[in-house]
């Protein structure tokens, strides 16, 4: 694979099934050079495969969210088709014209029918009276009493807070706002009798910085919304029982306590008592990225978790009863899933399929079958350093006897995962003649908690970064040199993005053995990054401590620190929008290894967020790969 095959991508997100289980609707989406944009469809696909999918909207821009109205007539879906913001629409499913239903200064997103199919529900941003001057220079200053008045790839949030809507299904009327006030509000489910509407908010006096989150219901007609949960966790993602007794939602402990394994619980829909669903299981039930709320099928709770580099789909009883039973297992990530009738959908990627829909075994679609047969991509094989799970990938065209140059590459998190899904970044390095290994050290998701929280520390007992996840990588590349005689120990490069990117300052300030890195939207100084990161919150529940307790940690910690040991030639790649690791990170340690007068290259990415590599602009994404390439060629050929 090549940088430029990025735009020949297809993949399948997103399945809703109709209310008789006979149709999936379900977006393809690719990237437009053209466009420097995301164009989208919605498509139906019988899930007998009986027939082929069918196209159901242009697709010119990004029509996306699709959601059957109650009697499988309509959906309704977002798109940007007359605008830069995501508005509502309803489609008739036999054909005809998208009816519009919102024309809002923000993004509809959450997106919600009525139990009658005369209402939908929806979550949008309601910006502040200044917004309405255009001109930034003239526009009134932005004042904020709170933490969280900020997020990556939304920006300024304290003045634009997300609510609740609602808006006639046939556009006889304007939207009309439900909550307002300064919180953050989000999801939208409806009661099955149509009187009250759930959704996931914080509205406590401390609720920017005590991360306890709630279930609220609110009447459908208007009103003050009622808490629900008990105000002791984090509860998100509401979904009603079908026979309105209970809501289904995504549970954590919360406050400063993290990572944590993200569990199914279903609340009382009377008294808010909770029922934990998947503590048996030991796997975080909160994939990431996030994929949808919980998907009730009768008496049973549809989900997903994450599983050794896997994503799998389950079903668990909503009375607790039993343990959860395995749907989709193997070697595969599922990226979402719906469940009606015992009907079950799923969409799915593996290493060289960029994600398609399945009912049970059999593919529905075939969205990337020109991209998969032109681009030349790598298997990937897993083998074990210890106890760590790791993954190798042989060029294409790979030859016998010949020894390849290899490139560590670190997931970002810590408490995420790598595995079994398509990778565009490792297919590239493979297309451009390296050996790439993944590994999931200590400190990754899709394994115990105790696994995940095995880098907490130095204060709470554990060793902090840098520590037993140093020691694990390491032992990847000893395995691989080891096991693969293909692998070439005197051409080792290492890059990461995020904690990656941590990772990546840290191993090459603590080991000389790679000739060559690359360190993207790193965190290099922890003890500034508290102070400019939209989750500040990340370091105290790492650390145990605040920076102005105790700033020793951060610094001992921090890879900037040690700049005076790197001996490796490093590019730094960041973006300049980047709000959860700002732009400043990577700045501080190219000003100090320019003055060290080290090999060091800074790349700055104009008007992009901390997200790049994954939903970044599309041209910003192919050069970002031309330039990360060119790097390491002139450093490991």
């Amino acid at each position: 694979m090549r940088p430029r095959d990025l735009y020949d991508l297809v993949w399948a997100l997103d399945p809703r099934l109709s209310p008789d289980g006979k149709t999936v609707a379900v977006v393809a989406r690719t990237l437009s050079e053209e466009d420097n944009a995301y164009p989208s469809a919605v498509w139906l696909v019988p899930v007998d495969g009986s027939s082929p999918p069918r196209k159901l909207t242009a697709g010119g821009k990004a029509d996306v969210d699709p959601r059957f109205s109650p009697d499988g007539t309509q959906i309704a879906f977002t798109s940007n088709r007359d605008g830069k913001q995501r508005q509502l629409y309803v489609l008739p499913i036999a054909g005809g014209e998208a009816r519009k239903l919102t024309e809002l200064d923000e993004d509809v997103t959450d997106v919600a029918w009525s139990p009658d199919g005369a209402r939908i529900a929806f979550n949008a941003r309601v910006p502040a009276a200044e917004y309405e001057e255009e001109d930034e220079r003239a526009r009134a200053p932005r004042r904020f009493s709170r933490l969280q008045y900020k997020l990556d790839n939304e920006g300024w949030i304290g003045d634009r807070r997300r609510h609740l809507f609602v808006v006639p299904a046939d556009g006889s009327a304007p939207p009309t706002q439900l909550t307002d006030g300064d919180f953050e509000d989000k999801g939208a489910a409806w009661s099955p009798d149509g009187k009250w509407i759930a959704f996931g908010s914080a509205r406590q006096d401390t609720w920017d910085i005590d991360l306890r989150r709630d279930i609220y219901v609110i009447d459908a007609e208007g009103g003050e919304p009622q808490r629900l949960s008990k105000g002791d966790s984090w509860h998100q993602d509401p979904a009603w029982s079908p026979d309105g007794t209970q809501i289904a939602c995504q549970w954590q402990p919360g406050g400063v306590d993290h990572p944590r394994h993200g569990q199914v619980a279903v609340l009382d829909a009377k008294t808010g008592d909770r029922r934990i669903l998947t503590g048996t299981l030991d796997r975080n039930a909160m994939p990431y990225p996030p994929i949808r709320e919980p998907a009730w099928d009768g008496s049973s709770i549809v989900f997903g978790i994450e599983d050794g580099g896997n994503n799998h789909v389950y079903r668990v009883a909503a009375d607790g009863s039993g343990m959860p039973e395995l749907l989709v297992g193997g070697e595969l990530r599922a990226t979402g899933w719906d469940a009606r009738g015992g009907v079950l959908v799923h969409t799915a990627t593996t290493v060289t399929l960029p994600g398609e829909l399945f009912s049970g075994g059999q593919q529905l679609t075939e969205f990337g079958r020109e991209f998969c047969a032109k681009a030349e991509l790598a298997e990937a094989e897993r083998f074990k350093a210890g106890d760590v799970d790791a993954w190798i990938m042989r060029p294409p065209g790979f030859e016998a006897g010949k020894r390849y140059p290899v490139l560590l590459t670190i997931h970002g998190g810590p408490f995420t995962q790598y595995g079994n899904g398509f990778y565009d970044e490792a297919q590239i390095y493979a297309g451009a003649g390296y050996v790439v290994l993944m590994a999931n050290p200590r400190g990754s998701s899709g394994y115990s908690e105790e696994w995940g929280r095995a880098v907490v520390g130095p204060l709470d007992g554990g060793p902090g970064w840098g520590s037993v996840d140093y020691d694990d990588l390491m032992a990847v590349v000893d395995t691989a040199l080891d096991q693969y005689e293909f692998c070439d120990p005197e051409r080792l490069g290492v890059l990461g993005g995020s904690y990656g990117g941590y990772m990546t300052s840290w191993m090459i300030s603590h080991t000389d053995r790679f000739r060559a890195a690359c360190s993207e939207r790193a965190v290099n100084h922890l003890l500034s990054e508290f102070g400019s990161t939209d989750i500040p919150w990340l370091s105290k529940a790492y650390m145990g401590v605040f920076p102005f307790e105790d700033p020793k940690p951060y610094l001992d910690q921090s890879p900037a620190a040690y700049a005076d040991k790197i001996q490796t030639p490093v590019l730094i790649l960041h973006s300049e929008r980047d709000l959860r690791c700002n732009i400043e990170q990577g700045e501080h340690l190219f000003h100090a290894l320019r003055v060290l007068q080290r090999d060091v290259e800074m790349v700055r990415f104009p008007g992009e967020g901390h997200e790049l590599t994954r939903s970044g602009s599309p041209r910003h994404r192919v050069s970002r790969f031309e330039i990360l390439l060119d790097w390491f060629a002139r450093k490991l050929y």
